[in-house]
């Protein structure tokens, strides 16, 4: 099945949200500056223990919030009173985030690793059915996406991939070698490879064929600097500069 993948190559992706220091990362405000700004939304999902899918990066809560503890252990009714960067902005929803964004513009949603093997894509998979908007799944895991692929092949896919680090993600030094090397491809059966941008170009992305979303830019000037070296970017810390703007300045 081929697929339409013209909207994550058309503009730069707000990595977590256009987040800055009133916005958190992943924040329902985060999430309203970007669509203000007319970005498309890269996310990250997670599962309570309630199994209620909310968007947050970190496996761990220390580094967003005052609390200890792991995302994995929360549930629903507790995640009114976690506030995100002491601020008054908590931890939101899966459904509270479709609810905001609402079609508006489009959104990237990484899924994180669950403790029960697929149960965030099932549920993830059950809440979009119903969404109106463009969005697309991406994971450094090949399985999570050969979920998508085997169950709704219609639903854009991206493997995540970059030249890792010790304790980057949870997978053995063999299978992270071979995620390099996107030697997963033929689990994954991805539509575009996200690639850490640092670690572009290499021979790796460039024999896939397949359109190349680099992440995360952090500057304008680098931007420029890696603009020949993938289809689009994901970007945090700055406003990308429009193609008007960049004429303005020409």
């Amino acid at each position: 099945m081929e697929t339409n993948t013209s909207w994550v190559l058309q503009k730069p992706i707000a990595h977590r949200g256009l987040h800055n220091f009133e916005f958190p990362e992943n924040s329902v405000p985060a999430f309203e500056n970007a669509i203000k700004h007319g970005f498309a939304i890269e996310l990250d999902v997670r599962l309570t223990e309630d199994h209620t899918i909310v968007v947050f990066h970190d496996e761990k809560l220390s580094r967003m919030t005052d609390r200890d503890g792991y995302v994995s252990t929360l549930n629903s009714a507790s995640l009114a009173d976690i506030k995100l960067n002491k601020t008054e902005y908590g931890i939101p929803t899966f459904e509270k985030v479709l609810e905001t964004v609402n079609g508006k513009v489009p959104i990237l949603i990484e899924i994180k690793k669950a403790v029960q093997a697929f149960a965030l894509e099932e549920k993830l998979l059950d809440m979009v059915k119903g969404y109106n908007g463009e969005y697309a799944v991406q994971s450094f895991s090949p399985y999570s996406m050969q979920f998508f692929y085997k169950n709704a092949p219609q639903i854009l896919r991206g493997q995540l991939a970059s030249y890792f680090h010790h304790g980057d993600i949870d997978m053995t030094h063999r299978d992270k070698v071979r995620l390099k090397k996107l030697k997963f491809n033929d689990v994954s059966h991805p539509d575009f490879i996200a690639y850490n941008v640092n670690n572009l170009p290499n021979k790796f992305v460039r024999n896939t064929g397949l359109p190349v979303v680099g992440w995360t830019v952090k500057s304008e000037l680098q931007a420029q600097k890696i603009a020949d070296r993938c289809d689009n970017y994901i970007f945090e810390g700055f406003v990308p500069k429009t193609e008007d703007e960049k004429s303005d300045k020409d």
